[in-house]
């Protein structure tokens, strides 16, 4: 189109940038899949410790042992290997002459036949001989893992191979095999520990249950059911006995056992003498003091209710090698802190200890 100067009027072309996935991107995806990935990996490691033997894992962290690798590059992976054509041995001298004449043991057609088409078992043979060199192992022994020098590389790609998996692991390629193994052991002592801690909750909850059966199929222990206190704590499965309004254990400043009581003692040795565990006891008053004084005290009143308990325990069929420790607390550890005067405060605990567990109190 012309204008009214007699010149072409200008087109102008004006471009839009489309879309927002500038600032959205997909690069979060990979990284999700990696994080997946990785995931998957690691309790695929947890589920492999869980089922296979002893053997199985040191074969598995033997798979992943390392390998000695030269760190030389002069000559590797070429085709004179660091040798001289003329003459065997290493090229100690660059004045060493280099001749083009190779011995033949044939005719030039037959020669140039034979390393078009090798001999299969020549090569192989070949191929076993470099493995041999370079891990310093026989051809019956050469490792079948991905540290192995693999049949199609040389030995300058292998070695980049191997300084690329100790990269992505973060650690040293001589090391790694190591970490691996320390990695799989530590795995297999934490399964362990957990396979431990389930049975012994299992058995703890089977120990509560016969206790609480025992008490309510005699008449006379009924009174005391509302007494008993049974939970599992980090130290172990922790029975306690407390007092109530009208029920008591123990007559007021005494440590001589009311006949429920010492039934009861006797039940609950039945049920606890079917474990190996150790046995915590400790005794608890409330804050009331002493009235008419004689040099006793809350503390004297709760360690000799805790070795009462321990008497009758061991008269129940306990072993006294069993018993871990017999402390009186006095008042120092309340059942009901803001009511320091409760008769609740009045308690005998024991702990079923877990196996290699101190007691905390």
């Amino acid at each position: 189109m012309s204008n009214s100067a007699g010149g072409e009027q200008p087109i102008i072309i004006k471009k839009k940038k489309g879309g927002h996935g500038g600032h959205h991107g997909g690069a979060w995806k990979v990284a999700y899949a990696d994080f997946v990935t990785a995931m998957m990996a690691f309790f695929l490691l947890l589920w492999l410790l869980n089922v296979t033997t002893s053997d199985q894992r040191k074969g598995i962290a033997d798979y992943f042992a390392p390998v000695s690798v030269s760190r030389e590059t002069s000559g590797s992976g070429g085709i004179l290997g660091g040798q001289t054509i003329t003459a065997p041995g290493a090229q100690i001298s660059s004045s060493s002459p280099v001749s083009a004449d190779v011995p033949s043991s044939g005719p030039p057609g037959q020669q140039a036949e034979e390393s078009e088409n090798p001999d299969p078992d020549a090569l192989a043979s070949t191929q076993r001989s470099g493995n041999s060199e370079l891990t310093g192992q026989g051809p019956a022994d050469t490792p079948k893992d991905p540290a192995s020098q693999r049949p199609n590389e040389n030995r300058l790609e292998y070695q980049q191979r191997l300084e690329q998996m100790a990269k992505q692991l973060g650690v040293p390629g001589q090391k790694m095999g190591e970490k691996l193994s320390d990695f799989a052991e530590r795995l297999n002592e934490a399964s362990q520990t957990l396979q431990i801690q389930k049975t012994e909750a299992q058995q703890f909850q089977q120990a509560a249950s016969e206790i609480r059966q025992a008490i309510q199929s005699i008449p006379e222990l009924e009174p005391l059911a509302q007494s008993l206190m049974i939970d599992q704590t980090p130290d172990g499965l922790r029975i306690q006995i407390v007092d109530q309004d009208r029920i008591s254990m123990f007559p007021g400043g005494s440590a001589q056992m009311y006949g429920p009581t010492r039934a009861l003692m006797g039940q609950l040795a039945k049920a606890l003498s079917k474990l190996p565990n150790r046995l915590s006891i400790s005794g608890h008053t409330d804050s009331t003091p002493f009235t008419n004084g004689g040099g006793r005290d809350n503390w004297d009143l709760s360690s000799e209710r805790a070795n009462a308990t321990r008497r009758a325990l061991i008269a129940g069929g306990i072993p006294e090698s069993r018993i871990q420790d017999v402390v009186g607390r006095a008042d120092r550890d309340l059942l009901v802190p803001d009511q320091p005067n409760s008769p609740r405060n009045r308690r005998i605990s024991m702990i079923l200890l877990r196996d290699g567990v101190a007691p905390s109190n």
